[in-house]
């Protein structure tokens, strides 16, 4: 068993004042709790930079004096947001900007703009999906979807809301019959409950019609981030082509202002996120017009619903390569010839010619790497079964079998072979 840490000790008054924001004050594992998440970004940022315990710094440098009367809500605001105007705004140090978050939703939005609410992955998102929630109500007497601005004035409009009206009553118009037909197709298995295959059977008929559904088709996502993935962003949006998606930058910023305001000040700064927003819309202009130039007089091919554009036909000796040299002490000289000899099945010359060395030297590494990777899996995994290595794919159950030969050669156990 390890030495166990060494926790403070804290007085009685000190243990009064943290209990309320830690879960616990004896151990060396604890959670932070009722701080908003500037000061809980704050707190961390200097316990990167101070020699003190966390709940040391809080009690030093975070906790407001009791006669300031600001409670659990604000306590350590103004220091943390002090902090972070240093750090983060002057100093332009990202890191801390990661440390703190907050949830938002955006509701009513169309698939256009929740595809570029969630550009970049770089946070949580949970979106309303159109495989378990019917879209045949209207909101106000109208279907759910988005009339563009950029339509406000265009004899352009009244097509596209006939033409989207007709959509939505297709859809609405199929769905009965789509569940009926899945009723067919999938009875109720004995021993499942009505409401679990009602629900089934919805989901299925909802799943074959979501088609039908344009993309101005309003969504509702919920979105948890750090402010450094907020700020980035909010960039992205402001310069975005489509208007729906300039307008929510500006709501979103409104609204994160009031719970994370210090991880976003730089957003709004002509000479920081002004100049961010003037490069992503100029160059994403800039690079349109290049291809229209370079493309003009390349005609466009039909193309499958989905194309395989692109593979890596190695991908699975790769797979297999990292996985053993995850658990060997292989040097990479030695990991370099055992692949292209023993994967890549290329012959003592071809290795050579490869790694710019004589033969013979691909003859000693390869020796050795054998070697040493079965001493070293024969230490660690013994008798351990096969199956532990299965890839489910012949070229690499190959690879991993071989292996496992030699080991078991190795300990004077019978071959499986």
């Amino acid at each position: 068993m390890p030495e166990p840490v060494v926790v403070e000790g804290f007085s009685a008054d000190e243990r009064r004042a943290l209990e309320p924001y830690f879960t616990n004050l004896d151990g060396p594992v604890f959670a932070l709790r009722n701080l908003p998440e500037v000061v809980k970004a704050a707190l961390f940022a200097r316990y990167s930079r101070s020699p003190k315990s966390l709940r040391r710094l809080f009690l030093d440098e975070f906790l407001d004096t009791a006669g300031g009367g600001l409670g659990e809500a604000s306590v350590g605001v103004r220091r943390s947001e002090q902090l972070f105007q240093r750090v983060l705004a002057d100093y332009g140090d990202d890191s801390v900007a990661q440390l703190g978050g907050a949830h938002l939703a955006v509701e009513g939005a169309s698939n256009l703009l929740t595809k570029a609410l969630e550009w970049g992955r770089l946070m949580a998102y949970l979106e309303q999906s159109t495989r378990y929630i019917p879209y045949t109500q209207r909101d106000g007497g109208a279907w759910r979807y988005v009339v563009p601005a950029e339509l406000d004035g265009s004899p352009l409009r009244a097509r596209y809301v006939a033409l989207l009206d007709r959509c939505f009553e297709t859809y609405a118009g199929a769905l009965p019959a789509a569940i009926a037909l899945c009723e067919q197709r999938l009875p109720r298995p004995e021993g499942v409950g009505a409401v679990a295959h009602t629900a089934t059977i919805r989901a299925m008929a909802l799943d074959a019609l979501r088609g039908l559904l344009p993309a101005a088709t309003r969504s509702n996502v919920g979105i948890f981030g750090t402010g450094q993935a907020y700020e980035s962003l909010l960039l992205h949006l402001r310069a975005h082509p489509l208007a729906e998606a300039r307008a929510c930058a500006e709501a979103m910023k409104g609204e994160l202002d009031q719970v994370i305001p210090a991880f976003l000040t730089r957003v709004d700064r002509p000479e920081r996120g002004g100049v961010w927003v003037d490069y992503l819309r100029e160059t994403r202009v800039a690079t349109a017009a290049i291809a229209a130039e370079l493309l003009r007089d390349v005609p466009a091919e039909p193309a499958d619903t989905v194309t395989l554009t692109d593979y890596d036909p190695n991908g699975e000796v790769k797979v297999v390569a990292a996985a053993l040299y995850a658990v060997t002490a292989l040097p990479d000289a030695f990991r370099q010839v055992f692949m292209l000899r023993e994967v890549e099945g290329l012959s003592t010359l071809e290795t050579a010619e490869c790694l710019g060395i004589n033969e013979e030297t691909v003859k000693t590494r390869l020796h050795r790497a054998r070697r040493q990777m079965r001493r070293y899996l024969s230490e660690r995994i013994g008798t351990a079964s096969p199956a532990a290595f299965q890839f489910h794919a012949r070229r690499c159950d190959r690879v991993v079998a071989g292996v496992m030969e030699a080991i078991r050669a190795d300990q004077g156990q019978p071959s499986h072979s």
